[in-house]
C-alpha cells in the first residue's frame, strides 16, 4: 500500500540532504510540483513553495504542518481527490479484496471522498487489517469529525511524503512528475 505510506522519518529531522538542497533551489513550479505529490492542494503546495528557502528540514515540516491546519474545505477536498485508496497486495485472496473493496464502497457513500489514512507507524504485513479497522472505526464518525480526522491523516502522509522526498538520493525534489 504504498500510496498512503512512507518510510519512517530518519532520526535526525533537520539533517542537510542533497534533495533538500535542490528543492530549496528549484524553480517555483518545479517545487510546487514536487509538493503536490506530497498533498494535492495547490494552495498548500504554493504557500509551501512560495517560503523557500527553508534552513532545515524540521523548518519545512513545520511549515507543512501550518499550512495543513490551515487548509480550507475546498483544499482538503482538492487534496483527497488527488488520493487513491490503498489496497492490498495483488497476491492477497480474492475475498480480501472484496471485503477492502466493499469498506471503500461503505466509506465513500458516507462520506463522499476516500478513505485516507497515514500507515506510517505499522509494517507492511499490518497494513490491510489497519486499512479494514480504520474504515469500520471510522464509519461511526459523524461527517464533521471524520472531516477533522481525515484533515489529520492528510497532514501526516503529507509530512511523511515530504521526508521520503527530501531525503531520497535518488529522486531529484526539482523534477517535475
Amino acid at each position: 500500500m504504498p500510496v498512503q505510506n512512507s518510510r519512517p522519518a530518519p532520526a535526525r529531522v533537520g539533517a542537510p540532504s542533497r534533495g533538500f538542497d535542490r528543492f530549496n533551489t528549484a524553480s517555483p513550479a518545479a517545487a510546487e510540483a514536487a509538493l503536490l505529490g506530497c498533498c494535492g492542494s495547490r494552495r498548500w503546495a504554493q504557500r509551501l513553495a512560495a517560503h523557500r528557502p527553508y534552513p532545515d528540514l524540521g523548518a519545512l515540516l513545520a511549515a507543512a504542518d501550518e499550512a495543513g491546519y490551515d487548509m480550507a474545505p475546498a483544499d482538503l477536498a482538492e487534496a483527497l481527490a488527488a488520493e487513491d485508496s490503498p489496497g492490498l497486495h495483488h497476491a492477497a485472496p480474492p475475498s480480501a479484496h472484496l471485503a477492502l473493496s466493499a469498506a471503500h464502497a461503505a466509506y465513500e457513500c458516507r462520506f463522499g471522498h476516500v478513505f485516507v489514512i497515514c500507515l506510517d507507524a505499522f509494517l507492511p504485513p499490518e497494513h490491510p487489517d489497519q486499512v479494514l479497522a480504520g474504515i469500520r472505526a471510522r464509519l461511526g464518525h459523524e461527517p464533521d469529525e471524520e472531516r477533522v480526522v481525515t484533515a489529520d491523516e492528510m497532514r501526516r502522509l503529507a509530512r511523511g511524503r515530504i521526508i521520503e522526498l527530501m531525503t531520497d538520493t535518488e529522486k531529484d525534489p526539482a523534477d517535475t512528475p
